[in-house]
């Protein structure tokens, strides 16, 4: 009997256990990451090092903690070490950083080789492990391509290099994996996805719901335009068309399916309103950031050049999903009371008004008016989000003289709080992960020239003539947005189709950069792939082929 109780209870104390832990290192991490912002004491470079190093124990343990909880012991064996792998090295080159990053530039022991090696096949790994085999082809191939460039005949082929080379420019040297945009990821998309996760974890999910559900009820189409407008706002501050489809369809697609809408249509919708979000500022699918860091101008300005063509593209979906839900057999009216037992009260709106629009106006007025930094705009935005969310309750309950104690709602919103630090990492650990290896990878498209070969390559192709251009563009970003994030797409497209767009045909920079953006967006819901499409078929339970015919 005993030892049938110890067997109960031993995974469920290894679980809890991890569990503890990445609420614990999630802090720790974001406390180092608000204090790097407020205080600047290393150099980007240094702290990117250590950024990797953190969030990569982040993603151990929870996605250990997953692992083990769905009985795969083998994942967690094959994870651990990976993490280990990326976690020691960052470790190692952050102590070490004045001798490998500025006394040994384009040279490495041999020690540091083999863990340069490592820390390659860890992330091959994790690239697989986190976005499929598309993804980690692109990478082994952009690694053969600069190795054996030399044996590529044509316009693409060039010198190629060494594997010691390669090693050197992918780690360590600190400009591969360690480069631009993992430096970017650190410094400016980190704070605002830890504002997002805050956000969730004080109910802004809720609120949006409740939002767009009233909205929604006065339109003829309206348990469809739920799904357009929660899913609009939602995914602007999320970041991803893959993890909005899941969050907002699992309300979305049944409450449209309940209705008498077909399957295949519910989740069509919901995908399409999902890539919407990632237009969308403050965070655009991290896009936004590495587009104002490429141009060399103020994030605000990316913000306000998106704004129109944004409005114009979620206008448009919800016109196309107006006339799609009222021509369908589906009953539209929609109920509060089906969805909430209470309406809010006044004062419950004028207490939540306060507690996000507070925060979101320190960021406008830091970002737009004050012309701060984006760090360091967002660094107030988040303290003035933990003010508010953890204080408005509190004084909402002392206000309306409720029945609940101050001091225990007080309580409450720092465990609120607590749960935001943890979301917050959570959300961010996949995409810094994409971005470190995209990272490596521009920096192996740079040392080889690629982008200058492309751009011959493009002029061929079109003829010189802009429309074909474009096309050609759309196509290459919508092939190379298949199976990985928007950002990574785009970044890809970016370095490699933007610059022939500007040099070659003179298109403004921002104007290219953006078609681009949204070309990769595409990819979100068209076949095979569709990641969007895949995730929105399942919940609705509906055919893929035919989700992405009604998405399209």
């Amino acid at each position: 009997m005993d030892t049938q109780s110890e067997r109960e209870t031993g995974p469920t104390g290894w679980l809890r256990g991890l569990d503890i832990s990445v609420t614990l290192v999630a802090g720790l991490f974001w406390c180092v990451v608000l204090w790097w912002a407020y205080t600047q004491t290393w150099s980007t470079v240094r702290y990117a090092v250590l950024f990797v190093g953190g969030i990569m124990t982040v993603y151990a343990l929870n996605e250990t903690r997953e692992s083990l909880e769905e009985g795969s012991w083998i994942d967690a064996l094959v994870l651990l070490p990976s993490a280990g792998v990326l976690i020691t090295a960052s470790f190692y080159f952050f102590l070490n950083f004045e001798t490998v990053y500025l006394l040994r530039q384009g040279f490495a022991t041999e020690h540091e080789y083999m863990l340069a090696r490592l820390i390659i096949i860890s992330l091959l790994y994790l690239t697989w492990r986190e976005f499929g085999n598309l993804f980690l082809g692109l990478v082994i191939g952009v690694m053969l391509y600069a190795m054996f460039g030399d044996a590529v005949p044509g316009v693409l082929g060039h010198a190629g290099m060494s594997q010691l080379t390669l090693l050197q420019a992918t780690v360590t040297d600190l400009y591969g994996f360690y480069g631009s945009l993992t430096q970017l990821t650190a410094s400016w998309i980190a704070p605002f996805l830890l504002y997002a996760g805050l956000l969730f974890a004080y109910g802004a999910f809720d609120l949006i719901l409740r939002l767009a559900i009233v909205a929604a009820g006065r339109i003829r189409s309206g348990v469809a335009q739920t799904a357009v407008l929660s899913s609009a706002v939602i995914g602007s501050i999320n970041g991803s068309y893959t993890a909005n489809a899941a969050m907002t369809g699992s309300f979305t697609i049944p409450t449209m399916k309940e209705s008498g809408m077909s399957g295949h249509r519910a989740a069509g919708i919901e995908a399409v309103a999902s890539t919407a979000g990632q237009v969308l500022p403050p965070v655009m699918g991290a896009s936004a950031f590495v587009m104002a860091s490429y141009l060399g101008v103020a994030y605000l300005n990316i913000v306000v050049a998106g704004l129109l063509p944004a409005a114009i593209l979620v206008a448009s979906i919800a016109i196309a999903v107006h006339y799609t839900a009222i021509s369908d057999a589906s009953d539209q009216d929609m109920e509060f009371s089906n969805f909430f037992d209470d309406p809010l009260s006044r004062n419950e709106k004028i207490a939540e008004a306060l507690r996000f629009g507070i925060p979101f106006g320190v960021l406008i007025y830091y970002l737009g008016f004050a012309q701060f930094t984006v760090m360091t705009s967002a660094m107030y935005t988040v303290f003035a989000m933990i003010l508010t969310g953890v204080l408005m309750p509190p004084l909402q309950r002392l206000v309306d003289s409720s029945d609940a104690s101050p001091a225990s709602e007080f309580v409450t919103q720092v465990r609120n709080t607590i749960h935001g630090f943890r979301r917050g990492a959570i959300i961010l650990a996949p995409i810094a992960i994409i971005l470190v290896v995209i990272s490596g990878v521009v920096n192996l498209f740079s040392t080889t020239g690629v982008p200058a070969k492309i751009a011959l390559l493009m002029i061929n192709l079109s003829g010189g003539i802009l429309l074909f251009a474009v096309l050609l563009g759309m196509a290459v970003a919508i092939v190379m947005g298949v199976g990985m994030p928007t950002v990574a797409a785009y970044v890809i497209v970016a370095i490699l189709i933007v610059p022939t767009f500007v040099s070659e045909f003179g298109i403004a920079e921002i104007t290219a950069h953006y078609t681009m953006f949204y070309a990769a967006i595409l990819a979100g819901i068209t076949p095979p792939v569709a990641t969007a499409a895949v995730v929105a078929a399942g919940i609705a339970e509906a055919n893929f082929w035919r989700t992405c015919g009604a998405a399209l």
